[in-house]
């Protein structure tokens, strides 16, 4: 064939941005208000409050001086918050109208590293990088107390819970917490028990007990009487953060006793035998062969008396889960705890149920594809071991646990049920959505010697997938057919997957492969700069494509025609006959690396995507680039598009994922609309002229927002002999906007010697008839000055040597008249 089948279905024009998944938290400080309702959390320079409900973006709060925040609190009473930023500003906000309404210098030499307000809502106190503790009433607007005399950063303080005693409390570098007395003014206690750094105070209802944690892999109980340790616990890891339990009986977190129990969230888990009873210890660990790591980040139940754990939660394995912070919010009843890879999971305080997840932050994403029999989910592979799932409408986040290492690549069956994904760990995933919309991983496989960077699931039937490695191997995979049923996923665990065969493909790393819709054919592209057609399922070689100049990146077959597409890092995208291997047409257009392609519009046009951060939409019949979207700010390495082909998704470097919408049929019926608009009105004006109605139609002509069409109007007034001396009535009866679009369209008849007298006239008007300080009013008027100026001495000068070259031409002709001929003489009478 010479070139694909083109005409086939409607050419699409243009996408535009339907939604955007932007990264909402890149570590520091969370906190939830007493509702439970608003999330607060840092990202940069910014604090982003979320509705918990629906994980939405609500506000985000940025200080006037744009630098990064290093610290802010949220009041009891849920009505002020303070950020404190790198520049050593306070900014006081009304956060739900987003606006600041008090800003002062901190005072402090160094930034603040944290902050907290006392009960009342009225006191602040800020610690610094500079070791001082300074409290400010933010009623009043001033500073009330500056404490000194903690070495290095002062990273954490806690005021008392009960207002009237005054006390404050702060831990720095040398690992002791200090108690303050607000009414006297000094040091009431330095308490040393901690050997690191101390990273959270809680305190009993009474106010008689505080709980201290610390990276030194204990917490310690202490008597805020005498100031004294009452018992030290140890808890086996790094704890971030300690939280008091309600002093309330919770059997489904072992707590059978009123007695003190606190939960505690770190680095690491413990492996524990199951053990029923009272004080007894909590479920075993999962060590199946699917989960060969450590249990990690999960969070833990103690008896302060007895110092033993009651309750351990249960969690997947995986790196990335340490638990990094860890807040309650008591009225709502909900536990909010920080994964290290910025994961936020809201969890039920009586039972640990898990009730919501954020990705916070996905880093470099490497992959997404739409999920659903209508596409009514997304699945992201970001550089993490975990993967995340959101729902369209809802924008509800599940974050899926099953490989150890980076997923980098992912595929999605023919009827959206099933999507596989493989990883840096050498293995692969198969995971299923039931109709509630939830995930589970129902496979997985193993048998690559290197990282799988590229899968591809079967095109007709749902009865096999295939990867590429960087061992330069291809392995197809068999699909158990307990996998299709239509019941819920096995509850014994992942079925394990076998490699039916293994070839070897090519010299380097394999960086995609690609299944033909009739499931016979295989394309694979490589870092060698060839692709590969094989026959399947023996993987049989059938031919070489050759004449990338760099290594390939991507390889799709067409839906319609016997054509594969490849994308290469020289820059190109070409389209190959599979018949005889030639290539038939060359995109190019990228300035890097185009990473994916994927064919749209019934195979007739190109959807590309490059580490320039730019998508491209090609068709192929002429080699055009319809349009390019400019949307992402680093390399596109995800790119795929819906079941209807009305969509298209993408996942880039800069952390973002965009939805594009078609909307091609929306800009022609927008365009069909405005011509036929256009025409009506161009109808109307012409009636209006032809009727000598200036005023309206100059009023309708300056409505079209067109240059030419309004001067043809002051033409038309002009030429009219009776209208020419109400120019100026007409001009001035129309309103303060029009004027302004009528001194922004002279600048445009001014540049032109033939239409300037037009615009001249109109600025006579303007400049005879209103006042200087209502002509600076105007908008723009400035620049529209500035743009006049030059102009208008241009045809000035013009004029003045056109009337000096006319004197001088009436000079010549008075002086060249000729002296009037003499009289003829009569003539003499002719003789008789």
């Amino acid at each position: 064939m010479a070139e694909p089948v083109a005409g086939v279905g409607r050419f699409k024009a243009s996408y535009a941005v339907e939604r955007k998944i932007e990264p909402f938290y890149k570590g520091g400080k969370v906190q939830l208000d007493q509702t439970g309702r608003h999330l607060f959390c840092i990202c940069g320079a910014r604090v982003n409050i979320l509705d918990v409900a629906s994980g939405a973006v609500l506000r985000s709060l940025e200080q006037e001086d744009q630098e990064d925040i290093t610290a802010f609190d949220l009041s009891p009473d849920d009505e002020v918050l303070v950020t404190a930023s790198r520049a050593l500003l306070l900014a006081q906000w009304a956060w739900r109208e987003g606006s600041i309404t008090r800003l002062w210098k901190a005072i402090h030499t160094a930034p603040v590293a944290t902050m907290a307000f006392d009960p009342t809502s009225t006191l602040l106190a800020t610690g610094g990088c500079d070791g001082a503790v300074r409290v400010w009433d933010v009623v009043r607007h001033y500073g009330t107390h500056h404490f000194r005399g903690s070495p290095g950063v002062v990273h954490l303080v806690a005021f008392h819970p009960d207002p009237a005693r005054l006390l404050l409390f702060s831990s720095a570098a040398d690992y002791t917490i200090r108690a303050w007395s607000l009414q006297d003014q000094s040091c009431l206690a330095v308490m040393t028990a901690h050997y690191s750094a101390v990273t959270s105070l809680t305190f009993s209802a009474d106010g008689h007990t505080m709980l201290s944690s610390g990276r030194d892999k204990i917490c310690v109980v202490w008597d805020l009487r005498s100031h004294q340790a009452t018992r030290t616990v140890p808890v086996f890891e790094s704890v971030e953060a300690a939280v008091l339990l309600p002093e309330e009986p919770a059997p489904e977190l072992g707590v059978k006793s009123k007695g003190l129990h606190f939960l505690t969230a770190g680095d690491q888990g413990v492996c524990v035998q199951a053990r029923v009873g009272r004080g007894g210890w909590g479920r075993s660990v999962d060590r199946s062969a699917s989960s060969p790591c450590p249990l990690t980040g999960v969070l833990r139940v103690w008896e302060a008396a007895s110092g033993q754990c009651v309750h351990t939660q249960r969690q997947r394995p995986g790196p990335g889960q340490e638990l990094t912070r860890c807040a309650l919010a008591r009225s709502a009843g909900l536990l909010l705890s920080v994964t290290a890879d910025h994961n936020l999971l809201l969890y039920d305080t009586r039972s640990l149920q898990l009730q919501k997840q954020f990705a916070g932050y996905s880093e470099e994403v490497l992959d997404v594809r739409f999920l659903g029999p209508e596409d009514s989910h997304i699945v992201v592979a970001s550089n993490s071991p975990s993967l995340k799932v959101f729902e369209l409408q809802t924008m509800a986040c599940q974050i899926l646990h099953g490989h150890t290492d980076i997923v980098l690549a992912l595929d999605v069956f023919r009827k959206g049920w099933l999507f596989a994904s493989c990883a840096k760990d050498q293995s692969i995933c198969i995971w299923k959505m039931n109709k509630a919309g939830k995930v589970a991983c129902v496979a997985q496989g193993s048998g690559h010697t290197h990282s799988v960077g590229t899968i591809c699931c079967s095109r007709l039937k749902e009865t096999f997938l295939v990867t590429g490695s960087q061992d330069c191997t291809v392995k197809l995979w068999p699909v158990p057919e307990a996998l299709l049923s239509k019941g819920p996923a096995p509850h014994s665990g992942p079925v394990l997957l076998q490699a039916q065969a293994t070839q070897r493909c090519h010299d380097k790393d394999i960086n995609s492969v690609a299944v033909a819709p009739n499931d016979k054919l295989l394309a694979t592209g490589s870092q060698d700069r060839t692709a590969k057609l094989w026959a399947l399922p023996q993987c049989q070689l059938l031919g070489v494509f050759s004449g990338h100049r760099r290594g390939l990146w991507c390889v799709q077959f067409s839906p319609m025609d016997q054509v594969l597409a490849t994308a290469s890092a020289d820059g190109t995208v070409r389209l190959w006959a599979l018949q005889d291997f030639s290539c038939l047409k060359t995109f190019e257009g990228h300035d890097a690396s185009v990473l994916k392609v994927a064919f749209v519009s019934r195979g007739t046009q190109l959807l590309s995507s490059g580490s320039d951060g730019l998508v491209k939409l090609w068709t192929i019949k002429n080699n055009e680039c319809v349009k390019t979207l400019d949307a992402h700010e680093d390399k596109v390495w995800g790119l795929h598009c819906s079941r209807l082909d009305d969509r298209a998704l993408t996942g880039a470097s800069d952390s973002c994922v965009i939805l594009w919408k078609d909307v091609t049929e929306v800009e022609q019926a927008e365009e069909q609309a405005r011509r036929e608009e256009e025409v009506v009105k161009q109808q109307e004006l012409d009636n209006l002229l032809h009727e000598k109605r200036y005023l309206r139609a100059l009023g309708l002509a300056i409505s079209l927002d067109r240059p030419h069409t309004v001067l043809t109007v002051i033409q038309a007034i002009r030429r009219d002999a009776e209208a020419r001396e109400k120019l100026g009535a007409t001009v001035l009866r129309l309103r303060r906007d029009q004027k302004e679009a009528l001194v922004r369209f002279c600048i445009t008849w001014n540049t032109n010697s033939r239409h300037c007298h037009e615009a001249q006239a109109v600025l006579g008007v303007l400049l005879r008839h209103e006042a200087p300080e209502e002509l600076l009013a105007y908008q723009g008027m400035q620049a529209s000055l500035e743009a006049l100026l030059p102009y208008t001495e241009r045809h000035f000068q013009r004029l003045s040597r056109t009337l000096q070259a006319a004197t001088f031409l009436d000079f010549l002709w008075r002086h060249m008249k000729l002296p009037p001929l003499p009289a003829a003489p009569a003539a003499a009478p002719s003789a008789l």
